[in-house]
């Protein structure tokens, strides 16, 4: 018998709940709240957990939410996604965190840019891991 098309820890979904319990936020389009989510918050993580495992889960619609820009200069869309969307991507986020080879130039621990001859010079030594941006290194 064939398991899971995915294999995603229980735990690493109820680890995930936590941060976007941790972080609050407003309802999503769904208008389920964090603490409506918690009422049934088993039988929400185990639904997730299923779906996302099973290769079946999709993410649903964003509630857009005009915010000002910063400097009063009108206004940008922001998309609020439902409380269990949030869970979702914050257990992907965790699951790749874990995975990311840490030896890579593009992992966020490591330092890694394109020279542009433009940059100020503060930003060039930020990016090159010896300090200072130099051309032929591109």
């Amino acid at each position: 018998m064939k398991g899971k098309s995915f294999e995603i820890p229980k735990r690493l979904i109820y680890e995930a709940w936590g941060k976007v319990q941790a972080n609050g936020g407003a309802p999503g389009v769904d208008a389920v709240s964090i603490p409506e989510f918690a009422v049934n918050e088993r039988a929400n993580l185990y639904k997730l957990w299923n779906r996302m495992s099973s290769g079946s889960y999709f993410p649903g619609a964003v509630r857009a939410v005009e915010i000002p820009k910063d400097y009063g200069a009108g206004t940008r869309v922001l998309g609020v996604p439902n409380v269990v969307d949030r869970i979702a991507q914050s257990a992907v986020a965790m699951l790749l965190e874990e995975r990311l080879d840490r030896s890579s130039p593009h992992h966020p621990d490591q330092y890694y840019c394109v020279f542009s001859p433009n940059m100020p010079p503060v930003i060039a030594e930020m990016c090159h891991p010896l300090g200072g941006c130099e051309r032929d290194w591109l």
